[in-house]
């Protein structure tokens, strides 16, 4: 079992602590009584979803010895206008840079992760539609 501890610092900062022992800061917006000290619980959603697939896709290429050079991921979410705001759309662009890379591993790759590996992804499955892309960057 995977745990989680929120402490609640200020107007609407908290300090979250994984069990890995790691922290980061949430806060809101300044108009909504925030500090602007962290990101949103929201926007923490996306950049997880974003580094566990990109965890899936690196070592993937790594053990097909592809010479990766740099994977940057590009998240965006659309979120219903009603509340409770969920996210309703989700993109995610994998930039995958490299030299002489293999684009039938690289799509294998990333399908692995979005059909099997991704946790986060597969967490979220039936509540926002998500789509992928990748482009390939030689260098």
């Amino acid at each position: 079992m995977t745990k989680a501890r929120i402490t609640y610092i200020s107007g609407l900062q908290f300090v979250a602590e994984a069990d890995s022992g790691h922290a980061v800061i949430m806060d809101g917006e300044e108009k909504f009584g925030g500090r602007n000290s962290g990101a949103r619980p929201m926007e923490l959603l996306l950049m997880g979803l974003g580094g566990c697939s990109g965890m899936d896709i690196v070592s993937i290429l790594k053990k097909k010895k592809e010479r990766l050079t740099g994977l940057d991921i590009h998240v965006s979410g659309t979120m219903a206008e009603e509340y409770p705001h969920k996210y309703t759309q989700i993109d995610i662009e994998y930039v995958v840079r490299g030299r002489g890379l293999s684009d039938a591993a690289v799509k294998r790759a990333v399908q692995l992760s979005m059909d099997k590996y991704c946790s986060v992804k597969a967490t979220l499955e039936g509540v926002a539609k998500i789509g992928f892309s990748y482009k390939i960057v030689e260098e």
